[in-house]
């Protein structure tokens, strides 16, 4: 009996199984009226804080999925300000995947804590959120200036799923020597247009501005198109 090789066609996905997942996720979330923002970043890059404002300033009704490595935390300081939080515990996996939030989502229904708006806070990572479809209408990128202005080509597969990306921390651009510019520019070498926001804890208007533009999304019934 000859030797045979047996190879993975290229078209395969080998994250299939979440795709599909990702796919029953985009009709659930059609026929439950919820617009799901999906946010990444690297840890501490301020999406905790953000969702903490906006909960606060009661600029929109949200829901939030949490996930971390380990711990609670981040579900408890949303809790204080009311927001229906469900807290994903990954152990050692460096993402959320398309399961998960199909878990919390029927948690959340079931307990009625579902509203107009509803959060993936994924975990804190540049690298592997990337590649895992939840199905969300749109995927979020922060960047906090501390990170430095030189993350978007560091970084290309979590900038490319993005379909808007904010600046946090943006009142301390000038003492980190944060180049907008640069941002700007290098996200134009991977997408020809992508809304850029830059927010302060400082500057409440620029918060509004942000929600102003995810609720027009959601009035607009926006799904992402990127293909992940």
């Amino acid at each position: 009996m000859k030797n045979s090789i047996k190879s993975i066609e290229v078209g395969q996905r080998i994250l299939s199984k979440n795709d599909k997942v990702a796919m029953e996720l985009r009709e659930i979330y059609k026929k439950d009226s919820v617009f799901v923002v999906n946010l990444m970043s690297s840890p501490g890059s301020g999406k905790t804080t953000l969702l903490e404002h906006i909960a606060k300033e009661k600029l929109l009704g949200f829901s939030v999925v949490e996930g971390d490595l380990q711990t609670n935390r981040d579900a408890e300081r949303l809790a204080r300000f009311g927001v229906n939080a469900y807290q994903i515990t990954t152990g050692e996996a460096c993402h959320l995947e398309a399961l998960m939030i199909k878990d919390a989502l029927e948690k959340l229904r079931n307990q009625g804590d579902l509203k107009e708006f509803m959060f993936i806070e994924n975990v804190g990572n540049l690298v592997c959120p990337a590649s895992y479809d939840l199905g969300a209408n749109m995927n979020i990128v922060l960047l906090s200036t501390p990170e430095g202005d030189d993350k978007v080509l560091k970084y290309p597969t979590m900038f490319l799923c993005a379909d808007a990306v904010v600046i946090s921390k943006a009142d301390l651009i000038e003492i980190f020597n944060f180049k907008i510019e640069r941002v700007r520019e290098d996200l134009a070498k991977l997408k020809k247009e992508i809304p850029l926001f830059l927010l302060s804890s400082k500057n409440k208007e620029s918060l509004k501005k942000f929600c102003a533009f995810l609720q027009q999304k959601k009035e607009q019934n926006y799904v992402s198109s990127h293909t992940f």
